[in-house]
């Protein structure tokens, strides 16, 4: 059972990396994804991880929200991008 609290960093030791701020912010700043690309099919994703953004997503449980939180941050500069703040 997993009782970390639902926040970024706990998100990151969950998928095994780097959780400190700035590994978070240099991960999110290279892995940008395209506007079609959805978080799960990611190609830098394990399967480990795949599976387990997967899961919180479909369970729509406390890990949803801070999982929709990294998904909207990896693809900032494809939202910049379309709507022509970039």
């Amino acid at each position: 059972m997993n009782t970390a609290e639902p926040r970024m960093s706990n998100l990151f030791l969950q998928l095994g990396l780097d959780a400190s701020d700035p590994a978070i912010a240099d991960f999110i700043r290279t892995h940008q994804l395209p506007a079609a690309q959805n978080i799960v099919d990611a190609p830098f994703w394990s399967e480990a991880q795949r599976q387990f953004l997967a899961e919180q997503i479909k369970s729509d449980a406390g890990w949803t929200l801070v999982v929709d939180q990294l998904n909207e941050s990896l693809h900032e500069d494809a939202v910049k991008q379309q709507t022509g703040l970039a």
